[in-house]
């Protein structure tokens, strides 16, 4: 059957054109079982890595960390290599091949994302909060990606937004999220990564959450958009970029809220306005919120890289306890702080922690299983969305 595939597909040209082969790769059986395939005749060695599997510990900028384990693939008399795992809980999973040491796509799986500068597939096991994460038959919000004027950097910038379904037909003004990629990301991470319009939509759809606007803004300052979409076209992401954490962000992040409530329909008030990000982003919203004490009624801290800096200099860092105290007697509805019990940053999220407690500050505490990983941070926003503007 399968000669016959691979003869059908050198009859048809135009597959070629796609480098794709006539192989079902990942198939998602249904006890959730995942099957994966790669026509590799002359290949020694086959492997396949991903979330999927259990973690191994490895090197990375930020020190080691939890990353992706490697299971191997078996080949057959037609040289194609499969693999099957065992029932995946719901899940968006992301995975690459490894043939004979080189990392690589899968040819047959078209869906990939950019995590910095690496490409993965992905595939999702559905159920549970994975539901989430699907295009369901359900009224859907728009996604565009504006420019705007930041006077405090001295460049316009690319900025993506979500508006709630229905937005356009209506003349109701909505609340704001703002929400912050992590170090590497841009205004495409939550988009794209986070899969944050389908969240949304359906969080929407489903009762649970309010219907707002969401503003990702592109964190690195000294970029106008993402890698290949502004003026310096198309190069290499690189994970940290000079000033994306010496205070230049926050203190012109004013830039951003003035163009969103000059060019949408917002409520512009306190109570209306959240501000939450990942990793770095997180770093970004607690000096934001902190620096703009009395700008916003909620926060999120998923993952937060709270860590001391030797580049952190700008007026943003000065006064941090005297600014803190601010925002807190200004008071707020929701300071809301998430990580993963084997991320990296645990213990500085700790004794973070043990700062407001001594302060007597509030705060909402989630601890999940896992380490610096996406799949947290999807599940952060689906938790931390439906507290927001009660």
């Amino acid at each position: 059957m399968l000669s016959a595939l691979l003869i059908q597909a050198e009859a048809f040209p135009q597959e070629a054109l796609f480098r794709a082969q006539n192989i079902i790769s990942p198939e998602v059986h249904e006890d959730n079982s995942v099957t994966f395939r790669v026509f590799a005749p002359n290949a020694k060695e086959v492997q396949v890595t991903g979330d999927f599997l259990p973690t191994v510990k490895m090197d990375s900028p930020m020190g080691q960390i939890d990353g992706p384990g490697k299971a191997a693939l078996t080949k057959d008399e037609n040289g194609v290599w499969s693999m099957k795992t065992e029932p995946l809980g719901p899940e968006l999973y992301n995975y690459s091949f490894i043939v004979d040491g080189f990392t690589t796509t899968d040819p047959n799986n078209p869906f990939l994302i950019r995590d910095v500068a690496s490409a993965f597939n992905i595939f999702i096991v559905g159920g549970g909060h994975a539901e989430l994460f699907k295009v369901n038959d359900i009224p859907h919000g728009s996604v565009t990606r504006r420019w705007y004027d930041s006077p405090g950097l001295g460049m316009d910038r690319r900025i993506t937004i979500y508006t709630p379904p229905g937005y356009e037909k209506s003349n109701e003004s909505y609340p704001v999220l703002y929400l912050l990629h992590g170090a590497g990301g841009d205004e495409e991470a939550w988009i794209n990564l986070g899969r944050t319009a389908q969240i949304m939509d359906n969080l929407i759809a489903e009762g649970k959450a309010k219907p707002m606007i969401v503003v990702m803004p592109n964190g690195n300052v000294i970029q106008d958009g993402a890698p290949g979409e502004g003026s310096k076209n198309m190069y290499k992401p690189q994970f940290m970029i000079p000033k994306t954490m010496d205070g230049t962000y926050e203190g012109a992040f004013e830039d951003i809220i003035k163009f969103v409530e000059s060019n949408y329909r917002v409520k512009a008030d306190k109570a209306n306005r959240a501000i939450a990000g990942l990793s770095m982003g997180g770093y970004h919203t607690l000096h934001i919120s902190r620096y703009y004490p009395n700008t916003f009624d909620y926060m999120g801290l998923f993952s937060a890289a709270i860590m001391p800096r030797e580049d952190a200099t700008g007026k943003v860092y000065s006064n941090f306890d005297e600014t803190l105290q601010a925002q807190m007697d200004n008071g707020y509805k929701l300071y809301w702080i998430a990580i993963g019990k084997t991320d990296f940053l645990y213990d500085a999220n700790q004794q973070y922690i043990a700062k407001l407690d001594s302060m007597k500050m509030p705060y909402e505490y989630v601890e999940s299983e896992g380490g610096h990983i996406w799949r947290n941070w999807r599940i952060y926003l689906s938790q931390f969305a439906p507290r927001l503007f009660h």
